[in-house]
């Protein structure tokens, strides 16, 4: 399988995708949209991951590449590809599938537990009931008719969802290494206010012992993406 990553800020770390890949004997390449890179060609792949990233879908006037990048992802999903969307990459999905981007009521910053809905789905199949991950993240999503949704939380409704066989939407972050979250915690610290969703810093490390769940979560979704 070949595998585009869309990788939208430098620190973002993208090893517990690529890890896998390298395991399974899929190749990848990574791109990131916001300098003008040359996104990739349509036929060059079969399992688009969009990732992360500080911007908000809506600010297409700040970050005038949303423009070109919300185009690609249509074509993506016109041309059936394997579309799997985490946070950032979740939200610019529901939007290009038929659903609204928001500020949510309330930022959810840390390691945060959800809950399925009770919707099955292949993709999602072998996640548990109840399980944590991390979240970063102050905006939300309402889904198109046509999303099955997957996961809720408290802070936030629609934390997963699926569309048709081969799309998976993720608001919360399963691939977040501790060398990617303790950047965050430096760079973006003022962000952790006291709210009732924000963890603060040292609540967020006493979890590190989550990172190792969460990653053996996500190789079971991307093992599912081979079969879809």
């Amino acid at each position: 399988m070949r595998i585009a990553i869309l990788k939208h800020f430098s620190f973002d770390d993208e090893s517990a995708i690529t890890e896998w890949s390298r395991s399974r004997g899929h190749s990848f390449t990574i791109v990131n949209p916001t300098n003008e890179d040359r996104l990739p060609d349509m036929e060059s792949f079969d399992l688009l991951i969009i990732m992360g990233g500080p911007m908000s879908v809506y600010e297409e006037e700040l970050h005038p590449w949303l423009v070109r990048e919300k185009r690609f992802l249509r074509e993506a999903i016109d041309a059936d590809k394997k579309i799997l969307g985490i946070c950032l990459g979740g939200q610019l999905l529901a939007e290009a599938l038929g659903g609204t981007v928001f500020r949510n009521k309330h930022k959810e910053l840390g390691f945060h537990p959800l809950r399925r809905t009770g919707n099955e789905h292949p993709l999602f199949d072998g996640m548990p009931e109840r399980f944590y991950s991390y979240q970063w993240h102050g905006d939300a999503f309402e889904l198109p008719g046509n999303a099955l949704p997957l996961a809720s939380s408290e802070a936030c409704r629609n934390q997963a969802f699926a569309c048709g066989p081969r799309i998976l939407g993720l608001q919360f972050h399963l691939e977040t290494t501790r060398s990617c979250a303790e950047t965050m915690l430096d760079r973006w610290r003022s962000e952790l206010v006291e709210a009732p969703f924000i963890q603060s810093g040292e609540q967020i490390q006493a979890q590190w012992n989550r990172v190792a769940d969460s990653h053996g979560y996500l190789r079971g979704i991307l093992d599912r993406f081979e079969t879809a």
